[in-house]
C-alpha cells in the first residue's frame, strides 16, 4: 500500500515545498532510476501535518538495502525480517525503557507508521539513496529542504506554545538540531546513534521514549503510544500484560 501524499499544510507553511521536492526527486531519478525508497514513498514522512508534529526523530538517509526503505527514518517495510540492525537496537532500548510493555514487542513489525500517525515525524535529512550506496544522494540538496521543514515545525511549536521533542541520535542528528531555532517548550534529547557501531556508547540506557513522554505530558499533551502502535493488527497478542 502506498503512503498518503504530503499534507497540503506543508506547502502553506513552506511556500515552494512541493516544487522543490519534485525537483529533487527528478534529480534523484536522473542519477539513478532505481533510487530508494522510490518516488511514491520518498515523501512519506510529510503525510503528517506540521501542526500535528509533537516529536521528531532525525535520521540521515534511507536504508540502502532494496526492499527495506519505505520513506520514514529508521522504519522498514512491515514484512522485513530480520529487522535492520539499527531498528533492532531501537526496539531493544524501547523494551528496556518501557519494561511493562516489553513483552508486546514480540509482535512488533519493522514498520514505524504507527508512530507517524501519532505525530512523530520520522525524517531523514536526505530522502533518497542509490541501492547499496549509503550517502550517495547526500549532495543532491535534500538537506536544505528537510532542515527548512524542521525549522517550520519548531517555529510553529514556539508560536503555538506547544511542546515539541527532538530525538537526536548520533552526531549528524545533533548537528541538525544545532541548526534549528530554539524554543521554551522544545526539548532536545540527544544520544549516540542506534547503529551497532555506536549503540553501546550511549544509545542503550538513554531512555528516549519515556523522556519524550515526560516532556509531552508535563505540558498537557497525551503520551506517544510507542509500543502498541507497532503491533501487527493481524497477530495474536497473547503476551499483552495485565
Amino acid at each position: 500500500m502506498n503512503p498518503e501524499p504530503p499534507h497540503p499544510d506543508w506547502e502553506q507553511s513552506l511556500p515552494g515545498f512541493a516544487r522543490r521536492a519534485e525537483e529533487l526527486l527528478d534529480a534523484a531519478e536522473q542519477d539513478c532510476p532505481e533510487f530508494l525508497p522510490g518516488r511514491e514513498r520518498a515523501l512519506a514522512a510529510f503525510s503528517v501535518a506540521p501542526a500535528a508534529v509533537r516529536c521528531v526523530i532525525i535520521g540521515q538517509d534511507p536504508y540502502p538495502t532494496p526492499g527495506h526503505a519505505m520513506g520514514l527514518a529508521f522504519s522498514a517495510h512491515r514484512s522485513v525480517a530480520p529487522l535492520p540492525k539499527s531498528l533492532a537496537n531501537i526496539y531493544r532500548e524501547l523494551a528496556a525503557d518501557l519494561p511493562g510493555e516489553a513483552p508486546l514487542l514480540a509482535g512488533a513489525t519493522a514498520d514505524l507508521s504507527g508512530w507517524l500517525a501519532q505525530g512523530v515525524l520520522l525524517l531523514n535529512t536526505c530522502l533518497t539513496v542509490r541501492p547499496g550506496a549509503p550517502g550517495s544522494h547526500s549532495r543532491l540538496g535534500w538537506q536544505q529542504l528537510t532542515i527548512d521543514a524542521l525549522s517550520t515545525v519548531v517555529e510553529r511549536s514556539v508560536r503555538d506554545e506547544r511542546p515539541l521533542v527532538l530525538l537526536e541520535w548520533g552526531r549528524h542528528a545533533q548537528k541538525v538540531g544545532d541548526a534549528l531555532p530554539d524554543g521554551p517548550l522544545v526539548r532536545r534529547i540527544a544520544s549516540a546513534h542506534p547503529s551497532p557501531l555506536s549503540a553501546s556508547r550511549g544509545f542503550f540506557g538513554s531512555r528516549p521514549f519515556s523522556r519524550a513522554n515526560e516532556h509531552l505530558t508535563a505540558h498537557g499533551l497525551e503520551p506517544v503510544d510507542w509500543v502498541r502502535s507497532l503491533l501487527d493488527p493481524d497477530a495474536d497478542h497473547a503476551t499483552e500484560p495485565a
